[in-house]
């Protein structure tokens, strides 16, 4: 029995005429009417009671055509999910990112995505930038905001820079660094640093690193925290100053960012496989374009 004999029979149990059935299914009636016996033969029960004036349903038929309205629904249904599933209306988003680069434009674009596309399963991981590419490159997410990382080239991921964010230092408001526009790396050498645990994020550890060395100076980083949020708690209590990228700090943070002269900058970027490239991902990288091209990421 194929799907177009429940159709069929579907058809003649409604009109409860095999005229009507053939109007509305275009097809001839001699070809509905094997349709249905062949429906018969195969169950070894009668659907229809038919005669020169009048087609009824027989109580094995009955039953067949509310099994069959359930199970063309849910066909129908299925029909429709494999559509948006493979327009990227429908399916799955794991998005890995780091926390505070992304911040400012993350929630945001997410709502957006969401409002475009409300059937896709969107799942979240904060990550360490090196976890975000690793997970990444074994398939476990689907895409990633995160930094560069040493080796990364070696993974053969597909990526887009979204910003190149430059390094500055983070001070309280009445710091001296606080009302200068930019500090030289060279005044960092007197100060006690408070900079990322390379562990937790190699390239703007060691983009720190390479800007004391450039300026003829070794750091005295006195904290090496796990969280950039951690950072900044360290320069409120007087600590150290901190050395992080710009847009770290909210609205609301009374500390201060002021850039590092000569510029160094640490790239925020977006990560994905190839292979792994799914009509989800493919229309949230549109989106994130967009957004690129508007100016809307960083508002």
């Amino acid at each position: 029995m194929e799907l177009r004999h429940l159709r069929y029979f579907q058809a003649v149990a409604e009109e409860l005429s095999f005229t009507r059935a053939s109007k509305r299914l275009h097809i001839a009636q001699p070809a509905l009417s094997r349709a249905i016996k062949e429906i018969e033969v195969d169950l070894g029960a009668a659907v229809l009671e038919r005669t020169t004036s009048r087609v009824r349903l027989t109580a094995a038929g009955q039953v067949l055509l509310r099994e069959t309205s359930v199970l063309l629904e849910r066909w129908e249904e299925a029909l429709r999910k494999v559509r948006r599933t493979a327009s990227g209306e429908e399916g799955e988003l794991r998005l890995g990112y780091i926390g505070p680069p992304t911040q400012p434009f993350l929630g945001r674009l997410l709502g957006e995505y969401r409002s475009r596309y409300p059937k896709v399963s969107i799942h979240l991981e904060e990550r360490t930038p090196e976890r975000v590419w690793e997970m990444v490159a074994k398939g476990r997410l689907s895409l990633g905001l995160t930094r560069p990382v040493p080796l990364s080239e070696d993974l053969g991921l597909q990526t887009i820079e979204l910003r190149a964010e430059r390094l500055g230092v983070v001070v309280p408001p009445g710091h001296p660094f606080a009302k200068r526009k930019a500090v030289p790396w060279s005044a960092l050498e007197r100060e006690h640093l408070v900079v990322l645990a390379r562990r937790e994020g190699a390239g703007l550890h060691d983009a720190v690193l390479s800007g004391c060395r450039q300026s003829g100076f070794a750091p005295r980083i006195v904290q090496t925290p796990s969280l950039i949020g951690t950072v900044l708690s360290y320069v409120e209590a007087g600590t150290g100053i901190g050395v992080v990228t710009e847009g770290i700090l909210t609205r609301d943070n009374p500390l201060r960012f002021v850039p590092l002269s000569p510029t160094l900058t640490v790239p925020l970027v977006l990560v994905w496989q190839e292979d792994g490239d799914t009509p989800p991902l493919a229309l949230f990288r549109e989106l994130l374009g967009e957004w690129l091209r508007d100016g809307l990421l960083w508002v």
